[in-house]
């Protein structure tokens, strides 16, 4: 049984089930906006609006996350991967620590640590022997002194897929001029507000509006939306950090051309695709980190991240079938702030071998990063812990600070 509350809209004919947070929260950030005369409706001031809509978000994490036996455990998966070579050379523990252009993906909130006037970074890996491509963009820039605002681009690909669907021309014989190639694209483009609020000493809130859009050629294509909330709290040199994922379920609402394969679906006994709902199901994740001055020279920081979800049993370290909770460790050796060396794990799991043995397995991350003036240049090594043939992965990315205060 279905008990995840729902609100249906048609739109053209066309059926749209949203989840009742996703309305809740819409009209929040309607109602915060709209004035009538001399009417005006509540949450007038922002800080008493973030504060509302954080404790919201807390409040409708476990409505969302109950029931959903349609739901799929890995849908926008691409967006687990993570951003930022920095990031992954520390094995993603990144939501108490991320204080760049970066953190409009990993915790808004720490949009608010930038210094300068404008901040740029992109980045680029190729996964699985060059097989497929991520892409990474993001800007971000301060308001005032209390409000920065981000945006974000994230794509996954594997690009020159062939169609082989007409391989074989009407005589029979083969026709390599009939193939044509298509790509299978995952794109993310988030939007990110961050406020330094006054009604808990040192704590900066923020949020993200994301748009995802999906294609497989011509076969079909997905649009969706979702919301995240953030929140990181500095006390002397202790950093916390709470990143509420997908709070209202983010969707995605499949639209398929079932024309394009019909035939070659009824030839091999496939089911003809149809149009789907595809849920995203909350995910909270906690952070702690701490830096230490080793010495004049050196510094060292510490974070750990706990990913708590709420799908099921997972094969991770702590699991049950209400909650998995998968940590993940990342350090950082700095060099008088200009050279950095990373390490990190993560991605611990249990492994049943074919002689029904039981090893645990891990993903090892190392980077290294340079700062040159007011440009970084960051590098990450990422395995996959074993658990597969792949190879390495080398990822790159480059952050530059415009118009430093």
């Amino acid at each position: 049984m279905d008990v995840h509350p729902r609100i249906l809209i048609t739109v053209n004919s066309k059926l749209f089930i949203l989840p009742v947070a996703t309305v809740c929260s819409t009209l929040l950030l309607l109602l915060h906006q709209l004035r009538f005369h001399n009417f005006t409706f509540v949450y007038t001031n922002m800080d008493d609006f973030l504060r509302w809509a954080f404790f919201l978000g807390l409040w409708l994490l476990p409505l969302v996350a109950v029931g959903q036996t349609n739901t799929p455990k890995h849908s926008n998966e691409f967006l687990s991967i993570g951003v930022g070579a920095r990031s992954l050379g520390m094995s993603n523990a990144q939501v108490s620590v991320a204080d760049n252009v970066t953190a409009g993906f990993w915790n808004p909130a720490g949009l608010l640590e930038i210094d300068s006037k404008y901040q740029f970074e992109l980045m680029h890996a190729s996964m699985f022997a060059g097989i497929a491509n991520f892409d990474y963009a993001g800007f971000a820039t301060p308001i005032d002194s209390s409000n920065h605002l981000g945006f974000s681009v994230v794509r996954f690909a594997v690009d020159d897929i062939p169609d082989t669907r007409f391989l074989y021309d009407a005589n029979g014989a083969l026709n390599y001029n009939n193939i044509s190639f298509f790509s299978a694209a995952d794109y993310a483009f988030i939007f990110s507000f961050a406020r330094r609020v006054n009604f808990i000493k040192g704590l900066k809130l923020g949020a993200n509006f994301k748009v995802v859009h999906r294609t497989v050629g011509d076969f079909a294509n997905a649009w969706g939306f979702g919301l995240d909330f953030g929140a990181q709290l500095s006390v002397q040199k202790w950093r916390f950090g709470l990143m509420l994922r997908d709070i209202t379920g983010t969707f995605n609402a499949w639209s398929h051309n079932p024309e394009l394969v019909t035939d070659i679906y009824t030839q091999t006994g496939n089911e003809i695709p149809e149009n789907t709902l595809e849920i995203t199901l909350p995910k909270l994740i906690l952070g702690v980190s701490k830096d230490w001055q080793l010495t004049n020279n050196f510094s060292l920081l510490a974070a750990v991240d706990f990913d708590v979800t709420f799908d099921g049993q997972r094969n991770v370290p702590i699991s049950s079938e209400v909650v998995s909770i998968d940590p993940h460790l990342g350090l950082e050796v700095g060099y008088k702030r200009v050279v950095y060396l990373r390490a990190g794990v993560g991605n611990i799991q249990q492994i049943k071998d074919f002689d029904q043995t039981e090893n645990t397995i891990a993903q090892l991350n190392f980077g290294v990063g340079f700062l040159i003036k007011q440009v970084q240049i960051d590098y990450a090594l990422t395995d996959m812990g074993d658990q597969s043939d792949a190879l390495y992965s080398h990822v790159f990315s480059i952050r530059a600070s415009i118009d430093q205060k």
